[in-house]
């Protein structure tokens, strides 16, 4: 009896359709899947600011606001201290060097100065008498060497002469003794006279030098006394203009308290704050201009400032050449601060998304413009207008630039 085999199956036309259709079920279910895992925000395209993303030149620049202000301020502090008797010049008023702005009064300081004059003038006198002395002593040290020459010339000669005489046999030897014996005697008597004179002398001159210098140090120690009455009118410093003054007529002033400063306006600067982001790029001697009436001034950062308030530092930049017409302290300009040179670069539009993302991670709107998905990024420098690009985007792409905080922890935003 023959046994009937079985055909064996396989894979017909008709399952690969099968297969297909299979797959195409999975991936759907997949998307769904995923879709639904991913946090999702919906909005209206409208309410989004959408800028492409382009190959251009980057400017590295910032721009930042500034203010007028005078190139130097001189303060005012009182010399002495006293009541304000007048009050000659009100502020903002042109001055001069010199110019008496305030005069004060202080009596306390007019008897201490009476006393320093009777003092000065008591020691003075002494100076002088003491002077005197030693003018009086060496007059008297030279008449007694004169004194002592004439009895030592005479004596001398005396003795000369009894000495041939006893040569003689002419006198006894007991005169021409005495007659030696007071010759010797004078010419001791006559050297220390002269040694005594030449010590007084040296004395002198060392004393007198010494007694001089007191004198001139006195004479100016008694100027430096009259200054301080001179330093109750208190004058300008400088020439400019009075910026504020701190005083009114009958309000006691401290010694060296401020009553005042003078704005030196041969010049001006332009202050500026600028964020502390920034504080590693801005050195000395960097470019910078602003344009006002169309036209452009320069200038160059002078001065920065190393303490950080609020988040930011303050510059000052100087002008390199000619500053506009009828500029007054306190008038704002926008300046452009060069910070390097221009480069070819990837940018993006600034927006508020950066202070949402720090710049790590941005919003890519899909090329038919129905969702954005999120995606890294890196950001290197940055100017008033384009945010450099250096790695997570491409030319022609779309990016949501508006703020992000209404998107909560959203990583795909769908866009009606």
């Amino acid at each position: 009896m023959d046994i009937q085999l079985e055909k064996k199956k396989g894979l017909r036309p008709k399952h690969y359709a099968y297969i297909a259709i299979g797959l195409v079920v999975a991936f759907a279910a997949y998307k769904i899947i995923w879709s639904s895992s991913v946090s999702t925000f919906r909005t209206e395209k409208d309410k989004l600011s959408i800028s492409a993303v382009t190959q251009g030149k980057f400017d590295d620049y910032i721009t930042i606001n500034g203010s007028a202000a005078p190139i130097a301020t001189i303060y005012m502090d009182a010399y002495e201290g006293g009541r304000v008797t007048e009050k000659l010049i009100e502020e903002g008023a042109m001055v001069k060097k010199g110019d008496i702005i305030l005069k004060l009064e202080n009596s306390n300081l007019y008897e201490q100065i009476l006393a320093s004059e009777s003092n000065l003038a008591l020691k003075q006198n002494d100076l002088r008498s003491t002077k005197l002395t030693f003018d009086s002593r060496q007059v008297e040290g030279r008449k007694s060497l004169a004194t002592a020459s004439y009895e030592l010339t005479r004596l001398k000669r005396n003795y000369e002469q009894n000495q041939e005489l006893y040569k003689d046999g002419l006198i006894s030897k007991e005169a021409f003794l005495t007659a030696k014996e007071n010759y010797e005697l004078s010419l001791k008597q006559h050297n220390i006279v002269k040694i005594q004179t030449e010590q007084d002398d040296k004395m002198r001159r060392t004393s007198l030098a010494g007694l001089d210098t007191d004198l001139n140090r006195m004479q100016k120690t008694l100027s430096m006394v009259y200054e301080r009455l001179d330093h109750l009118n208190v004058r300008a410093p400088a020439d400019g203009q009075l910026g504020f003054l701190d005083a009114e007529i009958g309000q006691s002033i401290n010694q060296g308290q401020r009553i005042g400063q003078i704005n030196v306006l041969t010049d001006y600067k332009i202050e500026a704050e600028i964020d502390e982001h920034y504080i590693d790029r801005v050195k000395r001697d960097l470019n910078a201009s602003f344009e006002r009436n169309g036209k452009t001034y320069n200038l160059r950062l002078r001065k920065v400032y190393p303490e950080v308030r609020g988040g930011k530092f303050k510059v000052d930049l100087v002008f390199t050449a000619e500053k506009p017409e009828n500029i007054r302290a306190g008038q704002s300009f926008n300046v452009k601060l060069q910070l390097g040179a221009s480069s070819d670069a990837l940018l993006v539009s600034k927006g508020s998304f950066f202070q949402s993302t720090g710049g790590q991670w941005i919003f890519v709107v899909s090329p038919n413009g129905t969702e954005a998905l999120k995606r890294n990024i890196r950001i290197g420098k940055q100017n008033s207008k384009y945010y450099e690009v250096l790695e997570g985007l491409q030319a022609g792409e779309k990016v949501i630039t508006s703020n992000y905080d209404t998107f909560g922890e959203a990583e795909k935003i769908v866009l009606k």
